[in-house]
């Protein structure tokens, strides 16, 4: 195809939009910021996200893929490049009901993926909220509410089909380019466009949710009781332990959110006698626990305007004394952060480590940090708000990079062991070694660079 050809194929295939047109300035936000781009393309077809990615690299442009939007680091989007748009490639179709074998496009959210899914009676286990991209989460390992029943969302996916640098439309898969595939699974949007994702659905009745708050007497008391409690809980609970902001005028305060996800059709006793000891971690001020459908679970996101969200996150591989009173001491140090503890283990700690990108599978917690700030607050300001947070990162031996609110060499360093990221990095030169697709938690090709 000539250079000519494609840029008549932007102008009169994919769908464009350029600035001042009606819905140019959506597509150029996202959750973590406002862009200005030269053009977003909304393809619906892998030749015409071949043709936008050919045209960005044609024009020396910035190349941003996005899927759901919900980039913390904005990633999405750029200013006088290109976005591609997957918002018109969100099918989700059943390929082999026998196997629960589902193809959903790779603009997907989640929030229709379930609800594709629940006539079927069958789940995925990615997300928690209903616009987060299929893409996005997938790339990143996936994290959701039945993490410790079926492990990640790159656990259940046998399959993918990528657009590379160069044009090229890949199946990535255990039996065609394994090495690609491998690297799919938590490496992130660094090796090609994802058009779609082939998973193994899990079988999914109705699932009991909910949450219970707490009066916050003794942070760290409740850390460690919550810690014994889900130590012996059953895989199909999976929770959070939230640690709320402290507001004027407000006690202190704790909540668990919680999802039991059992077998179909098993009696609502295993539930209760799963959910109980949650009821018994301290002074319950309010509690609430329902019987739902797996697909009525995710919720709308919301980010309020005129504000960011800085987010930092460790994958510890034990909620230690130490560990729990440093996360206290972050939740008493000044500016309005809710710290976050969820529950790891059971099938997420089964893969092998070295089975995929996302090599961390000794973590018994995720912590994550989220401080909301004027979004016109700069970076400067911020990183002393943030001073609290060094004392709960040492505890960390990971981070899990679909929550991490900076992207230095040192978030990668963390992300992948040393071994793990000499791998992407090769991975990386064979399909994009050019590096066309920087706009992520980028990872150099191999022998253009490493991280330090």
């Amino acid at each position: 195809m000539s250079l000519h050809e494609i840029d008549l194929q932007i102008d009169q295939g994919a769908e464009v939009l350029r600035p001042g047109d009606e819905e140019y300035d959506d597509a150029a936000r996202v959750f973590g910021a406002t862009g200005r781009p030269a053009l977003v393309a909304r393809p619906r077809s892998p030749d015409e996200v071949a043709a936008a990615v050919a045209y960005g690299v044609r024009h020396e442009m910035p190349v941003s893929v996005r899927s759901g939007g919900h980039s913390v680091l904005g990633h999405g989007t750029n200013t006088g490049g290109v976005v591609i748009d997957l918002a018109r490639m969100d099918a989700v179709e059943v390929l082999d009901a026998d196997r629960r074998l589902v193809r959903v496009g790779g603009g997907a959210q989640w929030g229709a993926v379930a609800a594709a899914l629940d006539p079927h009676d069958w789940g995925l286990t990615a997300g928690d909220t209903t616009s987060v991209g299929v893409g996005g989460l997938t790339l990143g390992g996936g994290i959701g509410w039945m993490v410790r029943r079926h492990g990640l969302a790159i656990d259940n996916l046998v399959g993918a089909r990528v657009v590379s640098a160069d044009g090229r439309l890949v199946t990535a898969s255990a039996t065609e380019h394994p090495d690609l595939f491998w690297a799919l699974r938590g490496g992130g949007g660094n090796f090609g466009v994802v058009v779609d994702f082939d998973f193994v659905a899990q079988q999914v009745g109705n699932v009991h949710v909910g949450r219970v708050a707490y009066l916050l007497e003794d942070p760290v008391d409740l850390l460690l009781r919550w810690r014994y409690a889900m130590r012996r809980a059953p895989e199909e609970l999976s929770s959070t332990l939230v640690l709320m902001p402290e507001l004027p005028g407000s006690p202190p305060a704790a909540m668990v959110l919680l999802c039991y996800a059992g077998e179909p059709g098993a009696p609502v006793s295993e539930a209760d006698a799963a959910i109980e000891p949650l009821l018994e971690l301290g002074t319950v001020v309010e509690a609430s626990v329902a019987e739902r459908r797996y697909a009525d679970v995710l919720e709308d996101a919301h980010h309020p305007p005129g504000i960011r969200m800085v987010g930092r996150n460790i994958l510890a591989p034990t909620l230690s004394t130490d560990l729990a009173e440093a996360i206290a001491r972050l939740h008493r140090s000044p500016g309005p952060a809710a710290v976050a503890v969820r529950s790891l283990g059971g099938a997420f700690g089964r893969v092998p480590a070295e089975a995929t990108a996302f090599a961390h599978r000794d973590a018994e917690v995720l912590v994550v940090c989220g401080l909301m700030v004027p979004a016109d607050v700069p970076d400067a300001e911020v990183e002393p708000m943030l001073a609290p947070w060094q004392d709960v990162a040492v505890h960390g031996t990971g981070t899990y990079l679909n929550f991490q609110g900076s992207a230095t060499p040192a978030d990668l360093a963390a992300a992948y062991p040393p071994a793990t990221y000499a791998r992407l990095a090769a991975v990386k030169a064979a399909y994009d070694p050019d590096n066309v697709f920087a706009l992520n938690h980028n990872i150099e090709p191999a022998g253009r660079g490493a991280v330090s």
